[in-house]
């Protein structure tokens, strides 16, 4: 069995597109409308993103209990960069063993997004 993507309905799919593609780094992949739902997948490689707005739902809840993980090269240099976007540190850093650092921040929908240094 193969892992294809993970949907998260976006209370306003521009501003999600922005930070997934800005912040993130990831490219869109594809995007339709069907009916009041509009769709846009992201993602580099393999596994996809997909973002989800339908216009006809209200406000989207994300929970505190998931996040969506990203390898980046350097906590350091990420941090500096979010600073500048004028993203804030949701939590950490963190490094729960000598092997990986990360922290979080909120995506404009409130989810929960982790950047992970792999520290060999």
């Amino acid at each position: 069995m193969k892992f294809c993507w993970c949907t998260i309905k976006v209370n306003n799919l521009e501003e999600s597109l922005k930070f997934y593609q800005d912040i993130v780094g990831l490219n869109l992949d594809h995007r339709f409308k069907s009916g009041p739902v509009e769709i846009a997948f992201m993602g580099n490689d393999e596994t996809k993103l997909e973002l989800l707005h339908d216009e006809t739902a209200n406000q989207v809840d994300m929970g505190q209990d998931i996040s969506l993980g990203f390898e980046v090269e350097s906590v350091d240099k990420m941090m500096a960069f979010l600073k500048e976007k004028g993203i804030a540190i949701h939590s950490g850093p963190i490094q729960p063993n000598p092997h990986v650092r990360f922290f979080f921040v909120l995506d404009p929908n409130g989810l929960k997004v982790q950047f992970v240094e792999n520290i060999e």
